[in-house]
């Protein structure tokens, strides 16, 4: 037997009977029909970013050998293997003056992260990643290697773009490209220690109201360790960030961030124009492996005053340490693709995501914090987030509507009638990857 492998979540443990390291499309074939026939459990496995919770038992593909990538500038497409990572991508497209709808960490696997519908940098603008895939090769419960797209298999290709990992294994997948060469884009950040903080807060909600669907952002919220490692004007600070990503000019870029930079004195201003490949800059994801646990819930739309409880209750008092972040959606994610996916909340007007490490703590512990963030939302919350469903293989409650979870059901009956995969939406399951 081969040992599992590691991956960038390192919380939970992964204990699987069997390890296919696979190099192509057949490999992957080939397991998923010895799992059918030994009737045991499929995973897979890229780079691990969304563990969901322990694992004992059963298959697990691990897909990092498949680590092609095909750009064409005319088409403005990339074909994608199951083992590459959004860095990768990136670094292929930009000599063609091209993006993919990446998220904020190159070392996200871009079909895991596609999958469960995949919100980036440029998501405002262009929408969920799921919105620009051409096709998937998966291979179904039946050992079978598909080539689906919206003409050949409308209902499969509708539940693979959002509805996860439970209909299959992607082999490779083929996504659209945009023309973004360069970005104006960074952070600027403040204290957000007592009444400052909610007023930043305050702040960038009002700011949110007026400015264009090409401009994404974000606020996050966290209290910085005192370690070296840490920028100084940063160490032991509560900060608040607020994170850019325009694909207009540097000037009209400048204006619209006028009055973010006059809510106060900033602790760190790097906002500027930037080539594309280094807008993993702007939110600086911590890039090494660690345990974490994390969840995200989709918003109609939050309130200053529900947002500076949720600091007071997140922030220097808060029982672990825990990261907040606010994304503000609409612009094109709010707008039905063509064809039709199982992306689900689609209205939901903010996503309000919690990280904690584990280190020093427990999932209880984080759980019991997390369920008092969500009763100070209320009845904001109209789901959750399953890109950001970090840890949260204990929770498939809200991660899509009745009717979406029903249709889901319905393709895991047809495709994967011996549940591999995971079984029926709502009842748990294996998600190896993605953000």
């Amino acid at each position: 037997m081969t040992a599992a492998p590691t991956g960038y979540q390192t919380g939970f443990a992964i204990r699987p009977d069997l390890v296919v390291e696979a190099a192509g499309a057949e490999d992957v074939r080939t397991a998923v029909a010895r799992a059918a026939r030994d009737r045991l459990r499929v995973g897979v496995h890229a780079t691990g970013h969304g563990l969901p919770g322990p694992v004992e038992g059963g298959v697990l593909i691990d897909t990092r050998r498949m680590d092609s990538v095909l750009v064409d500038p005319v088409r403005r497409t990339a074909r994608i293997g199951a083992g590459v990572t959004w860095g990768q991508v990136i670094e292929a497209a930009a000599p063609h003056g091209l993006a993919p709808l990446n998220g904020s960490a190159p070392g996200v696997g871009a079909v895991s992260y596609t999958l469960g519908g995949g919100l980036g940098v440029l998501a405002r603008e262009f929408g969920y990643a799921a919105d620009a895939v051409r096709s998937f090769d998966v291979v179904t419960g039946d050992g079978v290697l598909r080539q689906v797209t919206a003409e050949d298999e409308p209902e499969l290709f509708w539940g693979l773009r959002g509805g996860g990992h439970r209909l299959g294994v992607v082999t490779g997948m083929e996504t659209g490209l945009v023309p973004v060469a360069r970005l104006y884009g960074g952070s600027i950040a403040f204290d957000g220690d007592g009444e400052a903080g909610a007023e930043v807060l305050r702040r960038y909600l009002e700011w949110t109201r007026s400015v264009p669907t090409a401009l994404t952002s974000s606020a996050g919220a966290l209290v910085y360790p005192d370690i070296p490692q840490v920028p100084q004007e940063l160490r032991g600070r509560y900060v608040i960030s607020v994170r850019v990503a325009y694909t207009g000019s540097a000037a009209e870029g400048e204006r619209l961030v006028a009055p973010l930079r006059a809510i106060g004195p900033a602790l760190a201003d790097s906002l500027r124009e930037m080539p594309y490949p280094d807008s993993h800059t702007i939110h600086s994801d911590p890039p090494f492996p660690h345990a974490y646990y994390g969840d995200g819930l989709m918003l109609s739309g939050i309130d200053p005053g529900r947002a500076a409880r949720v600091l007071e209750l997140t922030g220097r008092t808060a029982p672990m340490m825990t990261v907040v972040q606010l994304n503000h959606l609409g612009g094109a994610l709010a707008a039905a693709p063509d064809p039709d996916s199982a992306v689900p909340y689609r209205d939901a007007g903010f996503l309000l995501r919690l990280l904690s490490p584990l280190a020093g703590t427990d999932v209880p512990s984080v759980r019991a914090l997390y369920e008092q963030v969500a009763a100070v939302l209320g009845p904001l919350v109209v789901g959750r987030s399953l890109n950001f469903s970090f840890g949260g293989g204990d929770r498939t409650e809200g991660l899509h509507g009745p009717e979406t979870q029903k249709r889901l059901a319905g393709l895991v009956s047809r495709y994967d009638p011996a549940s591999l995969f995971g079984g029926a939406y709502g009842s748990g399951g294996v998600s190896r990857d993605g953000r």
